[in-house]
């Protein structure tokens, strides 16, 4: 097993940190991919968080109240070796398919 730390992420406009609200999850808990992790303020809004990936939460930073700048760990999960560096799927390189097919009559009366 492998562990992975999430880091507060840049949520945009000069944002440069956010206060934690509400843990989602609890340390122990196993979690799926798009779970809400904890939701946060901002000197904008408040949001919650998805998690980036599926896996054990081992800890959490940040109690209710506490703040974390962008970068810094906010969650780390244990995942099985091989996915440790699989975040999402990688997108693959294919030709779009045609949906509809034209063809010109050149009929004439």
């Amino acid at each position: 097993m492998a562990e992975i730390s999430f880091p507060l992420p840049d949520l945009g406009e000069g944002l440069i940190e956010a206060t934690v609200l509400e843990w989602l999850v609890a340390e122990g808990d196993q979690i799926e991919r798009n779970t809400p992790l904890v939701e946060v303020e901002t000197s904008k809004s408040s949001v919650e968080l998805p998690s980036p990936q599926a896996g054990k939460v081992v800890k959490t930073f940040g109690e209710p109240g506490e703040t974390i700048n962008v970068g810094e760990p906010l969650i780390i999960f244990e995942v099985p070796d091989d996915t440790a560096g699989i975040v999402g799927t990688v997108p693959r390189e294919e030709a779009p398919q045609r949906r509809v097919k034209l063809s010109l009559s050149l009929d004439e009366d």
